[in-house]
């Protein structure tokens, strides 16, 4: 007795409910892009190596395009098009605005996405692969620019938006009044003009 290969899901995304038919191989990506035009999220590599399709689930980053769609069933979506309260940007997308940490903005909906992520993974105490103390005790890490630069690395800019994407990264976690981090990114700022 053969099995169906399709079913019929609800996806939360952005606070609101959507019931539709879907082959048990597609993935979050194609389910948001393709059948409900929710296309802020892009499609890059569709092979998770870009980050262009990064979304919250359940507030955590993810891959849309290594996600089935449903795998997503029950879960909270959150793309890019769900951030902002009405005409309030949320403040990682005014930092984006204010810094320039876009050009093309291509990547920008999986940078802001995963910017959102690394602050909360900071905020929690999650490690990084810089991360010089990693005892439970030493609590979050100072944000500075490696830190930043080191949990948004699985986000590629093909524009080379980096300098700017770090800055509003650290306005966004309010570490741009930080010492260490500042430091860094006007050392960094002076390096790339010279």
């Amino acid at each position: 007795m053969a099995s169906s290969t399709s079913s019929v899901i609800t996806l939360k995304i952005n606070g609101e409910k959507y019931t539709l038919p879907v082959d048990h191989r597609t993935t979050l990506l194609d389910a948001l892009r393709e059948r409900l035009d929710l296309t802020g999220t892009k499609k890059g590599c569709d092979q998770g190596q870009c980050g262009a399709c990064t979304v919250l689930v359940d507030g955590r980053r993810s891959v849309a395009c290594l996600q089935l769609a449903v795998a997503a069933e029950g879960r909270e979506i959150t793309t890019v098009e769900g951030l902002a309260d009405g005409d309030r940007l949320h403040p990682v997308q005014q930092a984006f605005l204010d810094l320039d940490g876009f050009q093309c903005g291509y990547c920008t909906p999986g940078q802001i996405c995963s910017a959102i992520g690394v602050l909360q993974e900071h905020a929690a105490g999650w490690p990084s692969a810089v991360t010089g103390d990693i005892s439970p005790e030493a609590g979050p890490p100072p944000l500075t620019a490696d830190e930043i630069r080191e949990r948004m690395s699985g986000n590629l800019c093909r524009c080379g938006a980096y300098v700017s994407i770090v800055r509003a990264v650290a306005q966004a976690a309010g570490a741009g009044a930080d010492t260490t981090a500042s430091a860094g990114l006007e050392a960094e700022t002076k390096e790339a003009v010279a």
